[in-house]
């Protein structure tokens, strides 16, 4: 395959999800409290895209991860953690001179007015990716290809990147953006944070959360934020502890050379949209961290075995519950089979649903996770 300017179709491919984004290893707290009193860290990692990619293998699905380290010891570390959950390192590249990024973290909920990050990642080796040096043929070798806006924010080489990306192509495969808008990362503001808008209007598959349409764009309320985003074929709106609201049309109008199901867009009538609210689980929560990712990656799971629309939600939400049920980023998934049962509950006892640690064990009946 030619490069970011190429026109060729993609190969045939055994990969099902590729993630590109920067990757970072993370210093979680021993105890709460100000980063200033916290005595000591335990090591992890943390990052949109490898999340993603971390939780699709461990569901068992064929996931890569691309992304650029630096030549030491953290980036040695991200490639041997993220390849241990089954995930394909093998396009990520090494920056001689660059450093991998880090960062710390205080225990309390990340919108929690106490809650703390320092990150270390300006100059990172993540922040030199560019059209010029990321691998095309391994970006597009996958059945979707999942980017976040928080790669657009890293630099103007990033920024970029995605934009060519997402650019029209024939033969590209499903384009899954999840906004994240990160304000710390935009520090021209809101002029900034516009261009998250641009770019999810030329991706498929868009995952924004109604907080942050609010916080970036100034657009309240989910059909709002599809009136904003009438391009991608599905959007799924996050909110909160209300659920999730997926729009969803078999094609849209919009700058893309094809639609989520491939097919090229040549001016054939466009579909209304069907509108799909699924509640959220209630769940114990133990950390409020990747909780976004996780969503994503069951919702993409669900949509890469083909099942309706309010299947892949519930998927999101189950895979959410299991990472807000343990303190870091990431956790093994429910079982396939566990989770199929507890999406195949009807509305009023997936309402009863309340989930807690250890809730995602594989001999758990769902009757045992529900509330009395």
């Amino acid at each position: 395959m030619s490069g970011p300017a190429g026109g060729t179709a993609r190969a045939a491919t055994t990969t099902d999800v590729v993630c590109l984004g920067e990757s970072m290893v993370t210093f979680l707290p021993s105890q709460p409290g100000r980063l200033a009193d916290v005595p000591s860290f335990g090591r992890g990692i943390g990052g949109a895209e490898s999340n993603v990619a971390c939780a699709l293998a461990a569901a068992g699905h064929r996931a890569a991860w691309v992304g650029r380290v630096g030549a030491d010891g953290f980036g040695d570390h991200l490639v041997e953690t993220i390849g241990g959950y089954g995930v394909d390192t093998s396009a990520v590249r090494r920056d001689p001179v660059r450093p991998t990024g880090i960062y710390f973290r205080t225990a309390t909920d990340r919108g929690a007015g106490a809650h703390e990050v320092a990150y270390y990642r300006a100059g990172s080796a993540a922040s030199a990716m560019s059209p010029a040096n990321v691998p095309y043929e391994e970006v597009f070798a996958g059945r979707v290809l999942h980017l976040s806006g928080i790669t657009a924010a890293l630099s103007a080489d990033c920024l970029e990147l995605v934009r060519e990306l997402t650019a029209p192509r024939p033969g590209r495969p499903l384009v899954s953006f999840d906004v994240n808008h990160r304000p710390h990362l935009w520090r021209g503001g809101p002029a900034d944070a516009s261009v998250l808008l641009e770019l999810a209007r030329r991706c498929d598959l868009v995952f924004v959360g109604e907080d942050e349409a609010e916080e970036a764009w100034g657009i309240v309320g989910a059909e709002a934020i599809r009136a904003a985003l009438p391009e991608p074929s599905v959007v799924v709106v996050k909110r909160g502890s209300a659920g999730a609201t997926v729009f969803a049309s078999g094609l849209r109008p919009g700058p893309r050379s094809s639609n989520a199901g491939g097919a090229e867009n040549d001016g054939a009538e466009f579909a209304p949209d069907t509108v799909t609210p699924v509640p959220a689980l209630r769940v114990d929560v133990v950390a409020a961290v990747g909780a976004g990712d996780a969503f994503a990656a069951g919702f993409l799971s669900a949509t890469l075995r083909g099942l309706p629309v309010r299947d892949r939600v519930r998927h999101g939400h189950l895979m959410a519950a299991a990472v807000l049920t343990v303190p870091g980023d990431l956790t093994e998934p429910p079982a396939r089979d566990h989770a199929d049962r507890l999406v195949a509950l009807d509305d009023e006892a997936w309402g009863r649903l309340r989930l807690g640690p250890g809730w995602t064990a594989a001999d758990r009946a769902p009757e045992e996770v529900r509330t009395p």
